[in-house]
């Protein structure tokens, strides 16, 4: 399995109303180094509607300036859906919305 499908299959994990980190994500990956690559397998997301890669953020809580699908407009609608609120900058409070992986 390629580590962009090992990124994929741990996006899938993340449950509506939650987010996840690049960092988080690499952590998980045991490449705690890698949230740039992480990023860059999203950003080459094969199957948006599948692997809902909107659910991952910046270490700050930030979404997406060039989120793949739309821009962070885009990826603050799809938040929204799923009960995630993010400020006026785009930003989303990962202290209430954060995956913590069991």
């Amino acid at each position: 399995m390629s580590f962009y499908d090992e990124v994929y299959s741990v996006v899938k994990l993340i449950p509506k109303g939650k987010v996840a980190t690049y960092g988080q994500i690499a952590k998980i990956l045991c490449s705690p180094h890698a949230s740039r690559a992480v990023g860059y397998a999203l950003h080459c997301n094969p199957a948006p509607g599948i692997i809902p890669c909107h659910r991952v953020v910046n270490r700050f809580g930030r979404l997406a300036p060039a989120f793949a699908f739309g821009g962070e407009e885009v990826q603050a609608q799809l938040l929204a859906n799923e009960g995630v609120v993010c400020d006026e900058n785009f930003f989303v409070d990962l202290a209430k919305y954060q995956w913590r992986e069991e």
